[in-house]
């Protein structure tokens, strides 16, 4: 049996994408994270302005996913985060067991 452990990871999308490129990729990200772990949580925070512009920009929109899975999963998302096109900043932690 894998051993799994408890992640949270947050993504900034960038504004320029508009409504149906931001949900899009929200769905993408879901689909993914389910497919390779057990998906918690989604809870989307919407627009935010940024503490500092990114890439010229002053807003994002900010999705939280809460998940769990083996420990070579969180790496190939950060992975896929940093190729896709829109993704302005990403985090991955794992959370301690509680």
């Amino acid at each position: 049996m894998a051993v799994t452990a408890n992640y949270e990871t947050v993504m900034i999308i960038s504004m320029t994408k508009g409504e149906e490129g931001i949900q899009a990729i929200v769905e993408k990200f879901k689909t993914l994270i389910e497919k390779n772990a057990t998906l918690k949580n989604v809870d989307e925070w919407g627009k935010r302005k940024l503490a500092y512009l990114i890439n010229k920009e002053s807003e994002g929109y900010y999705v939280l996913f809460d998940f769990e899975s083996t420990a070579e999963f969180p790496a190939e998302l950060d992975r896929i985060y940093k190729i896709t096109d829109g993704v302005m900043r990403s985090l991955i932690i794992r959370k301690e067991d509680e």
